[in-house]
């Protein structure tokens, strides 16, 4: 769990400069994006992380299998460890083990992961590898400063969008806006699309 949270880095900066931009929630209750999904907000513990995370903790000791309600979305649901994907507005039972909870993502997602690594300042978040989940269209934008000081308030922080055409099966990575002091001058990306190579 402790290589996922450094892999995520790069979602979660992303995630977390739209809280400060913009007002978004890290963790989100199901009632903010399903709130016409009546079994989705009948869920004491699902939560989603960010946008695209739905994020199932298991509660309850000395389990094996733990049922996880997908809520309704276009296009379903794809477990993040695995990469199967499951339709939406249904059950899953799902293996559990010590060292992982059931964790899946919604389809249309686009998913940056860093390397490895043991600190954040360990070596260059490069090459970054972007997790296409298919089955609707989505929309990220990788979010990106010097990590150290408070420059991002007076405007040092560099955005990257990024859209993935569903119906097309293109993904398209759009220029760099923005710059900061000791930014790469040059990014690399390894794009993987879940289901199948790309």
């Amino acid at each position: 769990c402790l290589y996922l949270r450094y892999r995520l880095l790069p979602y979660i900066y992303s995630t977390a400069a739209e809280v400060t931009f913009s007002g978004a929630s890290m963790m989100r209750p199901l009632v903010m994006d399903y709130a016409s999904d009546a079994a989705a907000l009948d869920q004491p513990y699902e939560f989603l992380f960010g946008k695209s995370f739905l994020v199932a903790p298991v509660v309850q000791p000395q389990v094996t299998k733990w049922s996880v309600y997908l809520p309704a979305t276009r296009g379903g649901w794809y477990g993040f460890f695995t990469g199967e994907r499951h339709p939406g507005g249904a059950r899953v039972e799902v293996g559990v083990k010590l060292d992982s909870i059931p964790l899946f993502v919604k389809a249309g997602s686009v998913i940056p992961l860093g390397p490895a690594l043991l600190y954040t300042s360990e070596k260059p978040q490069d090459p970054i590898e972007i997790r296409v989940y298919p089955g609707a269209d989505g929309d990220f934008t990788l979010y990106e400063d010097d990590g150290a000081t408070y420059g991002y308030e007076s405007g040092a922080f560099a955005k990257i969008p990024m859209h993935w055409n569903d119906a097309d099966g293109t993904l398209t990575i759009g220029a760099r806006s923005g710059s900061f002091p000791g930014m790469m001058s040059v990014r690399h990306f390894r794009v993987v699309k879940i289901g199948g190579g790309m």
